[in-house]
């Protein structure tokens, strides 16, 4: 096609080049040409590797699922456009009408909800159990359960599960035991190792780390449940974006250094909070007086996370006087962030429950979450002893 000057509408290719560039280039293309149906062909049977059309598949996506790859030690992932879509990825493209899966009962907010309601209602049977105890999987196992979905570490109430115990559970019974890796990471854990059969994340979080991004990550030890995976993602649409993928391998690049920093600084954090009056526990898997605290140091090898869990004294009127006070962070749904962010479960991840659902989870009105950043733990430690005061009385 060309316009009235004659000339070509689409640009030339790219120059040549022979030397190549640093940084991954981002490639936004949607669409990508070929020469010929024969080559198209070639390219969909997989004769040759070449892209077709970004919802199947695109550099940027690859680049980060390669990186992903090499860090939990597999092959084959898939990078979906959030945690959450990765979850979906795990949940609906594996099972079907009729299959039972059981889940933690501490999981994130929104995965409880999908398990509670979404799943339900596509005719998948689901139950919620402890994965800190064995004896109630084992009890919530049936003969058509074809699943165990747990978190190493909970969301927000930082229990630690216990994964041999599953992993043996599941060989037992042949089933499919699936690790969300978020709170931990491969820096501190690597599910296969541990006998997982698939690990996802949500890149959103630690791995990304500038809260300027939205993915997940899905893999399977099996090749034929990754390729299941990737097929339901391509239908239902959830490709990420080629832009998101750029900026989250610039902040894998330095995700190790901000992991270690911030944990450094979440356990003298977490021993300073449980000094400070107005706080009622503070939950931190390194600490000794964390009910979990022996199989932590087993599980983790010593690195307890960047989260910290606390509680207050008092109920919403407290928390808002906190969230007020507590200047120079940020009080928002989220975590992993390059700076300190503050959550408070019952008004953001665990607000879809009951107020008696989150009470079975300890999740009172005082109970808030904290991702710690990459502030000085002293400057830290100030704002919080500054800002709990503000609750008296509240």
């Amino acid at each position: 096609m060309r316009n009235s000057k004659g000339s070509i509408v689409r640009p030339v290719p790219l120059p040549d080049s022979v030397s190549r560039p640093v940084v991954t280039p981002l490639s936004p293309s949607v669409v990508y040409a070929s020469d010929t149906p024969d080559a198209l062909d070639d390219q969909y049977e997989g004769r040759v590797h070449g892209y077709t059309y970004s919802r199947e598949g695109h550099p940027n996506a690859d680049v980060v699922a390669a990186r992903m790859d090499a860090m939990e030690g597999a092959t084959g992932g898939v990078v979906t456009g959030s945690g959450m879509a990765a979850v979906t990825c795990v949940l609906m493209g594996l099972l079907k009408s009729g299959d039972h899966v059981v889940g933690g009962n501490q999981l994130y907010g929104r995965s409880l909800r999908l398990m509670a309601e979404d799943l339900p209602r596509l005719g998948i049977a689901t139950t919620l159990a402890d994965p800190c105890d064995v004896n109630s999987v084992r009890a919530a196992l049936r003969p058509e359960t074809r699943m165990l979905l747990v978190e190493v570490v909970s969301n927000p109430t930082l229990r630690v599960a216990d994964i041999a115990g599953l992993a043996a559970l599941c060989r037992e019974r042949g089933i499919l035991l699936v690790v969300d890796n978020t709170f931990t990471t491969p820096r501190s854990f690597r599910p296969f190792e541990h006998g997982a059969d698939i690990v996802l994340h949500s890149i959103t979080k630690l791995l990304a780390g500038h809260s300027d991004v939205m993915l997940g990550y899905v893999v399977a030890r099996d090749p034929t449940l990754n390729e299941a995976m990737r097929a339901f993602s391509v239908t239902t649409g959830l490709t990420p974006s080629p832009f998101d993928c750029w900026l989250a391998e610039r902040g894998m690049l330095s995700f190790e250094l901000r992991f270690d920093r911030a944990q450094q600084t979440a356990a003298v954090l977490a021993d300073h909070l449980a000094g400070l009056p107005g706080v009622k526990r503070v939950i931190y898997p390194m600490r000794p007086d964390h009910q979990d605290h022996q199989r932590a140091r087993e599980l983790l090898g010593g690195q307890g996370c960047n989260m910290v869990s606390f509680e207050l004294h008092g109920g919403r009127s407290a928390a808002n006087a906190f969230t007020r006070a507590a200047d120079g962070l940020s009080f928002a749904p989220t975590l992993g962030d390059v700076g300190t962010t503050l959550s408070h479960p019952a008004s953001s991840s665990h607000r879809a429950l009951t107020p008696e659902h989150r009470a079975r989870l300890g999740l009172s009105e005082g109970f808030f979450r904290v991702s710690v950043g990459l502030e000085q733990p002293d400057t830290l430690c100030d704002i919080f002893a500054g800002a709990i005061p503000a609750t008296d009385g509240a």
